[in-house]
């Protein structure tokens, strides 16, 4: 029941900062200089963008993340607690597979953290450092059920 209550309070506050880094970022439509450097996505599906109705929603979050970071940085967090609240719960009897989700999502996190490294804004300065911090512990915690899985005796991997 517990991890009922906290996926599902995970999930409110993953879809009300999505929603509010959404609409914070759509400020980028009224940024028309900075179409250039945050419409990543739409330059992938246009080439050129140069007109609003050309930008794509995924970047409003990318705008978000960069000029106005609070809800990316929430929404972010609360993605990465329901991903390890569902390994965990299906996991929980799989240390070994457990230890390998952990280990694949502190390098997951260490390659976004060096692709936000050294930017010009202090949002993506913000996400440099929560990745960085959130692949550390996980990777600790990788590390952690490792040990546990192999003082069990049991084969590894």
């Amino acid at each position: 029941m517990s991890y009922v209550i906290q996926f599902v309070l995970a999930v409110i506050v993953f879809l009300v900062s999505t929603f509010s880094a959404w609409y914070e970022g759509s400020e980028l439509r009224d940024t028309q200089w900075e179409w250039k450097y945050s419409a990543i996505f739409s330059k992938w599906k246009h080439g050129t963008v140069t007109n609003v109705s050309e930008i794509s929603g995924f970047d409003h979050f990318i705008y978000a993340a960069k000029f106005k970071p609070l809800f990316p940085i929430l929404m972010t967090i609360s993605l990465l607690y329901i991903l390890v609240l569902l390994a965990t719960w299906l996991l929980s009897n799989h240390t070994n597979k457990l230890s390998l989700f952990f280990t694949i999502l502190g390098l997951t996190l260490f390659v976004a953290s060096s692709l936000t490294f050294r930017s010009p804004t202090v949002g993506l300065e913000w996400f440099t450092w929560l990745f960085l911090l959130a692949g550390m512990s996980s990777s600790i915690v990788a590390v952690i059920l490792r040990i546990k899985f192999t003082s069990n005796n049991q084969e590894a991997f």
